[in-house]
Formats: structure tokens, C-alpha cells, sequence
């Protein structure tokens, strides 16, 4: 039986679907939810008139730690939050994709009957629905023409990766509109890292789809890249006493690309000078013995973001087993590691084309200083500009973002809520949101 626009529109409104929505969003954001999926809907019936819809979602992700190792093959550990791209699509006859997406004032078009990269989509959304389609099609899967409506609160800059939570929702819509939804979760996040790689021309690793496709809190090894380990642990960092949130400090991403790509070239440079192909394996001694060379085939920075590699790699190991023995303390310390180290040896804080521009060691230190050694604080994502990570103890969060805002505008702290599904494909009748539908996790 198809699900149709109407039948949609008739549970929200008859609130069987408000389980599923509180589980991904939380009690105060339902009504919000409800209208904002309901307007979906009506936007998609307006357009299109279908007789069968569906509806995903797909989560932004936190990295809680493993800056930047997922591209040499380490471990990571990530989580699925509350903001999310949010779809309603339905077949056309026409092979094209017809997406109408919230914030844009014209709706984006692709024709799915050239699937061929195009340099001047470049990270734009046509570069992800073409580099999805095309990836698709090179596993033999269907693609085929659709319309959607999309809303996304993973915001651009905000640091929790819009682009892979867009991508993975583009599989979905494919996967379940012409594939039955017979695509795993490995799958889709794979396919959606390609389409960012290869049409997006953005150099990520595979740790933003794999958390936004499988959910919940990951730790994820890459030492097999196409079938890494993946470890979903059960913590709740409210019971611990403290509020995990990110603080957008501003700037642009738009023109980080080099910088992002020169942190994988130079772990690749010295993994290549010691006969690797990637750092995952190296031991510090490794490093440390061979410095003379290092420093005049690769450069200093090289070696200094190489040895964060090796460090960092195993803080993830080390975070892991303070959360499964609830220490939460010792979690916290190693949280304030990565960042240090993250900020001394990767050097990803500051954009090194533009001095001037210091948010994020400036939200660091800020934040260093109010918490006064009760929480952590670490860079997030990427780097260079953005968001930092914080925890901060309940009592002291009001007073934290009052104190934030007025430094980086009101609305920069945004207060996280891990989500335990990963992509998912809402059902009318309420059913509860797991992923068993396009797969689940496996064990390390």
C-alpha cells in the first residue's frame, strides 16, 4: 500500500504521528514540527498533485572526537543530532529531478539523463543530486525523475555537515522511490561520500554519511574504508549534569576547500615518505625517528599534523572506554585533549589565509575561561571557521549563551540533542523511527 499526501497530512493533524516526532525532535519542538511538515506536504500538492509520497529524514551529525582521522583510515566517534533535511517526494514522469527547497526562491532542476560531473555545480545542491543519481546508477541501481519539497535546519556553516545530511536524504528518496529501500546504510552513506567527493568538490572522509545514515552515537573505524567498523554506544551526556552545544563563530566555509584538502595531502606526504599509503599504522616512534627527512620532503606542519593523527587516533580508543564505564570526568579531559591538540599540532583553528580572522580560537579561550575547568571544550568539524564544541554543566549554560551571544550574535550557541535514528522514512501510521528498513549497524 502506498502512502499518500493526504494520509500524511491526516495522522499529523490526528497527532499518530507525535511519537515519532518527539523520539527525533523532543517535547517542546513538536508543534513546530507539525506545522513544518504539514506545510511540506501542502507545498508538494500544490506543485504535483501526487497519489503517492514519501517522506525522509536525515540528521546532521556532531563529531565528538577523531578530528580530522577518518581520511587516513582511524577512528572516529560522532553522533546524530535534532537538526535535520527534511523531504517530501514523489514520483514524475519526466527524468528529471525537481527539488524545491526552503530559502531558495527558484527550484533546482537536474536531468538525470546526463550524469557527468559539472565543474560550475560545485558546491551548489545539483552537484549532490547528480552525484548521487550518477553513483547510484554506477552500482546498477534505479534512478529515476522526482519532485520534492526540502527544508533543512543543518544550516550551511553551522559545522553539522548540511551537505552529507542533504546527500543522504537524496539517497533515501531513491532508494525508496525506485529501489524498494533495499539500500543498507553503508550503502547510502557511501554513495552520498561520492557524490560529495566527485560532483560536490568537497575532500570529506566518510564519518558525516555514515553517522547521518546510521544514527545515534558512533564510534566508527575506517581501517577498511568500504566496510569499517561501526559501534553504537548507549550515553546520555543530560544525566551526566552537562549541555553539549555548538557555537557558530562565523565566517564562511566557502572558500576552505584548499585548506581542508592540505590537511589530507600532508598526512598523505609523510604516510608516503615512510612507504604508507595512509597514516593508520604508524606509531609515533615511526614518525619521530624519521623527523630529519620529514622536514625536507614534507615540511614541518606535515609532521606536526601527522603526530596529531597518531595521538588522536588513539584518544578516540580512550574516549570509547570512559563512556562505556560512564567516567565522565575522564571523558571530559580527553575531549579537552583533542582540542588542544586539534588547535597546537593540526592547526585547523584559523584559516592561514586570512591571520585576521580568529573565531574559533577566540571561542575556545572565551570558553576555557568561563568554565574555569568544569566542562571541555574542543574545535568542531572541520576547523578553520565555524563551530566549537562545548559542554557546559546545566547551571552554567544560560549564563554561558547569554555570555557567547554577546560575542558572537544572538542565536550563536546552539544546544545539541543526540538522535538515535539515522536516516530515516517517516510512515503515517506512526511506526516507531528505526532503521531497520535500509539496514543497521554492525558490530566492531
Amino acid at each position: 500500500m502506498h502512502d499518500t499526501p493526504e494520509a500524511f497530512t491526516a495522522a499529523l493533524k490526528e497527532s499518530r504521528m507525535d511519537a515519532v516526532l518527539t523520539s527525533l525532535y523532543g517535547q517542546g519542538q513538536l508543534p513546530a514540527q507539525k506545522r513544518r511538515y504539514l506545510r511540506l506536504l501542502e507545498a508538494l500538492t500544490s506543485r504535483l498533485a501526487p497519489s503517492e509520497a514519501i517522506v525522509v529524514s536525515a540528521p546532521g551529525r556532531t563529531e565528538l572526537g577523531g578530528n580530522h582521522t577518518d581520511h587516513n583510515h582511524g577512528r572516529v566517534l560522532a553522533a546524530a543530532v535534532q537538526m535535520d533535511c527534511v523531504a517530501v517526494a514523489a514520483p514524475n514522469p519526466t527524468p528529471e529531478v525537481v527539488m524545491h527547497s526552503v530559502g531558495y526562491p527558484e527550484p533546482i532542476r537536474v536531468d538525470l539523463t546526463d550524469l557527468a560531473p559539472r565543474t560550475a555545480e560545485q558546491g551548489r545542491p545539483e552537484a549532490l543530486i547528480r552525484g548521487v543519481a550518477a553513483a547510484l546508477a554506477d552500482r546498477g541501481d534505479r534512478v529515476g525523475g522526482w519532485t520534492a519539497c526540502v527544508d533543512s535546519t543543518v544550516l550551511p556553516g553551522s559545522g553539522l555537515s548540511s551537505s552529507a545530511a542533504l546527500g543522504v536524504a537524496l539517497g533515501g528518496i531513491f532508494n525508496h522511490l525506485f529501489n524498494k529501500g533495499r539500500l543498507t546504510a553503508l550503502e547510502l552513506a557511501l554513495v552520498a561520500k561520492q557524490a560529495e567527493n566527485v560532483f560536490f568538490g568537497k575532500p570529506c572522509g566518510l564519518m558525516d554519511q555514515l553517522t547521518s545514515s546510521l544514527g545515534g552515537i558512533l564510534h566508527i573505524d575506517f581501517q577498511n574504508p568500504l566496510a569499517p567498523g561501526m559501534e553504537n554506544l548507549d550515553c546520555h551526556f543530560s544525566e551526566a549534569g552537562y549541555r553539549i552545544a555548538v557555537v557558530n563563530t562565523g565566517g564562511s566555509h566557502a572558500e576552505l576547500t584548499p585548506e581542508y584538502a592540505a590537511i589530507t595531502e600532508e598526512m598523505h606526504a609523510v604516510a608516503s615518505l615512510l612507504g604508507r599509503d595512509v597514516l593508520r599504522g604508524m606509531t609515533m616512534e615511526n614518525i619521530i625517528r624519521s623527523v630529519p627527512r620529514l622536514r625536507a620532503k614534507a615540511g614541518d606542519r606535515a609532521i606536526l599534523r601527522a603526530l596529531h593523527f597518531i595521538e588522536e587516533n588513539d584518544r578516540v580508543t580512550a574516549m570509547v572506554a570512559a563512556l562505556r564505564r560512564k567516567q565522565m570526568d575522564a571523558y571530559l579531559d580527553l575531549v579537552s585533549a583533542s582540542g588542544n591538540s586539534s588547535w597546537r599540532l593540526l592547526q585547523n583553528s584559523a584559516p592561514a589565509a586570512t591571520p585576521h580572522a580568529q573565531g574559533i580560537p577566540l571561542a575556545l579561550a572565551l570558553t576555557e575561561r568561563f568554565l574555569d575547568g568544569r566542562g571541555a571544550c574542543r574545535v568542531h568539524g572541520g576547523g578553520f571557521a565555524g563551530t566549537i564544541q562545548t559542554y557546559v554543566p546545566y547551571a552554567q549554560f544560560p549564563a554561558y549563551r547569554q555570555f557567547m551571544d554577546t560575542i558572537f550574535g544572538t542565536g550563536s550557541v546552539q544546544p545539541l540533542r543526540i538522535r538515535r535514528p539515522g536516516l530515516l522514512r517517516l510512515r503515517p501510521d506512526g511506526r516507531d523511527p528505526t532503521f531497520k528498513e535500509t539496514g543497521s549497524s554492525c558490530a566492531m
